[in-house]
């Protein structure tokens, strides 16, 4: 690891944006302050937050912090997912091809479309009537 104590990275997923810290030395995923798995209940989203570790069979190296806020689960989720990619690319440089093939640099750019007026929501509009 370099000089620093921590190396962070920042990932962001709908409204949600995760502050992601990796130390060395095996440890948990930590969220909030709670551990990832009680924050976390789904099976989905818990594997989501691993996979950028899975993939570069990193899993036992790092303990990871998360701060996150903002959206709801899924959206957290891709946060840290995406926060603990940017992480390790800062770690180290030769990760990048594996993360990038993976899809775990690239931020996702769908958010929720604003409601237009006139409508119901963004897209749906009144039924209509011909009489």
């Amino acid at each position: 690891m370099s000089e620093a104590a921590y190396v962070w990275g920042t990932g962001r997923r709908k409204c949600a944006i995760a502050q992601v810290r990796l130390y060395a030395g095996e440890g948990g995923i930590i969220v909030n302050g709670k551990p990832h798995d009680e924050v976390f209940p789904r099976l989905e989203h818990r594997r989501m937050i691993e996979a950028p570790l899975a993939s570069t069979e990193l899993a036992g190296k790092f303990h990871v912090t998360v701060k996150v806020v903002g959206g709801g689960a899924s959206g957290q989720a891709g946060a840290i997912r995406h926060g603990i990619a940017r992480a390790l690319v800062r770690e180290s440089e030769v990760l990048k091809p594996t993360l990038r093939k993976e899809g775990f640099l690239t931020r996702d750019p769908r958010v929720k479309e604003r409601k237009k007026y006139g409508l119901r929501r963004a897209r749906k509009a009144p039924q209509y009537t011909k009489r």
